[in-house]
């Protein structure tokens, strides 16, 4: 099941209204989100906000107390002064069983018009690899509809925010 933000009162408190437990700020390479599960996700201007599930805590983690990898589900990313430079969906290669190409295509870069009806292609998608560099932020997400989406966002900071520590 889908799950969708109800308002925008409530990502600062949570889905629930609920304060988070655990927060950090600018903590983005102590999380590995490879194989995390995108559960809900808002790309506007200036704001970036999505829930995304099975994201492991490193042992570098500021809340993380124990000396192992654990994780969490329902982790609340927050980017501030987000800005989307670009949303590409990513380009492959077709072969018939023979192993003989067939087609190539070429990413296509997604018109900002558009954004909107691929979030939901997103949702529910798995993060392959999420990358912080120079304030851009880089996923790399397979979409729903069997794709692959790269998504770089501006910003000035990140935060995330959870409540429960799992064990892997």
């Amino acid at each position: 099941m889908k799950k969708r933000f109800p308002d925008y009162a409530g990502y600062e408190r949570g889905l629930d209204g609920m304060n988070y437990k655990y927060n950090t700020t600018n903590e983005l390479n102590h999380f590995d989100f490879a194989e995390a599960v995108i559960g809900d996700i808002q790309m506007t201007d200036g704001m970036f906000r999505a829930v995304i599930d099975n994201v492991k805590i490193l042992p570098e983690n500021n809340c993380n107390r124990d000396i192992r990898t654990m994780r969490t589900n329902e982790l609340m990313l927050k980017l501030d002064n987000a800005e989307i430079t670009c949303l590409i969906l990513e380009g492959y290669r077709e072969y018939d069983a023979d192993g003989n190409l067939k087609n190539t295509y070429a990413d296509v870069t997604v018109p900002p018009e558009q954004y909107k009806e691929k979030e939901e292609v997103l949702i529910e998608g798995t993060i392959c690899e999420f990358k912080l560099a120079d304030g851009l932020y880089c996923l790399v997400i397979d979409g729903t509809d069997e794709r692959t989406y790269t998504l770089k966002v501006a910003a000035s900071g990140d935060e995330e925010s959870w409540n429960r520590f799992l064990e892997l």
